[in-house]
């Protein structure tokens, strides 16, 4: 069993809340945590038929059950369910309830709602590179197995498990929060997603080459972004209002998926594809955000993007700026620099560091020009 970096959060806000909400794609390990962290609290999960019949029939005797705690997972199948915890912890602040879900709670009015000032929340994605040892496997292979529990603690084969959510979830999710009325269309929709994996997410072009309207694209693109499917990276701008009026890039919560919408195979296969870069990149950006995430910090990387140049990663810690560039390459070299440093002169002092993410072993850990390997990328303040 693999201990995971949240841990330590969820044991803190635990202590301060009554309530604490851990958010997550399916299959991430979220409830194994909340069983080992909590594991004298009562674990019940609204998906079994049987459990939710009894919460529907009164949902204060059901809440009341255990004296020290509750885990209640799938907790977005019952929203109705929130509000009855907000009396409940309103009565008696020692109750304590550990909720999971596998859609974006911050996204469900409902529940943002009910919880308002009651709930600290969490979001844990599948494993980090710190949680798992891949220090004997090839970038090729961590992108192709990705990082869900079920590959590296469980050892199965990444087709498998990526079948299985494909079938099993992802398209019963998309089922259960929209009615898609031709499900081959919005297959194909994942499949060109995938093809665009650190590229723009243009909702036109998507529309053109599917054969929907623009509105059923966005619909769709929301639809995998509350379930933790996929998400939109806004590029930096001091104006926020100008981030959002950008055109964002496109990227998924794990590589394993990627490659098997895109039909790769094994590694080999991947080593080749062009899409490769892209996938690299998807699993740097989903790196960050882990090591964020873990560390119960917000979410503020974006990338750069103007007439000029791109940056493929730009990290904001109040005036503080954070500048990477991403390369599937083991070598350095010069050309790799020039977008940073143009980045640099349009932002001054205020970038504290500039770095090339590469796979590489050769290191430079130095605050403009830096060269990292991808498994040495530790998120802006954790040393500081």
């Amino acid at each position: 069993m693999y201990n995971r970096d949240l841990q330590n959060e969820l044991i803190r806000l635990g202590q301060i809340f009554p309530v604490v909400s851990i958010q997550g794609p399916r299959q991430s390990g979220k409830t194994t945590l909340c069983k080992m962290t909590y594991p004298n609290y009562r674990y019940v999960n609204l998906e079994d038929t049987e459990t939710l019949a009894q919460a529907m029939t009164d949902m204060r005797v059901f809440l009341l059950q255990s004296e020290t705690g509750m885990i209640i997972d799938e907790a977005q199948v019952l929203p109705e369910l929130f509000s009855m915890i907000q009396v409940l912890v309103d009565e008696d602040k020692s109750r304590k309830y550990i909720l999971t879900g596998s859609s974006n709670f911050a996204l469900m009015p409902k529940i943002k709602q009910s919880l308002a000032g009651r709930t600290a929340v969490l979001t844990l994605l599948p494993f980090s590179l710190h949680e798992v040892d891949t220090s004997n496997y090839s970038i090729d292979s961590i992108l192709y197995k990705g990082m869900y529990p079920a590959v590296w603690g469980n050892g199965m084969a990444p087709q498998d498990v990526y079948r299985a959510y494909y079938n099993t979830y992802l398209l019963r999710d998309v089922q259960n929060i929209v009615n898609v009325r031709n499900i081959k269309q919005f297959q194909r929709f994942l499949i060109l997603l995938a093809a665009r994996v650190g590229s723009e997410f243009n909702a036109l072009s998507l529309s053109n080459d599917i054969g929907v309207s623009v509105p059923t694209i966005q619909e769709w693109m929301s639809i995998l972004e509350t379930s933790y499917v996929a998400f939109r990276k806004y590029p930096y701008y001091r104006n926020i209002g100008k981030r959002l009026a950008k055109m964002p890039k496109i990227y998924f919560y794990d590589t394993g998926l990627v490659c098997y919408l895109l039909g790769i195979q094994n590694e080999q296969q991947l080593n080749i594809h062009p899409c490769r870069g892209g996938i690299f990149e998807n699993m740097v950006m989903t790196e960050l955000m882990k090591q964020a995430f873990n560390h119960g910090l917000d979410d503020t990387i974006y990338f750069y993007r103007d007439k000029n140049k791109e940056v493929d990663i730009v990290i904001e810690q109040g005036l503080n700026l954070y500048a990477y560039e991403v390369k599937i390459s083991d070598s350095d070299n010069t050309s790799f620099y020039q977008s940073l440093q143009y980045f640099r002169k349009l932002y001054g002092d205020d970038v504290r560091m500039t770095a090339v993410v590469y796979t590489g072993s050769q290191e430079r850990k130095t605050a403009e020009n830096g060269l990292i390997n991808y498994q040495n990328l530790i998120l802006f303040n954790e040393n500081e």
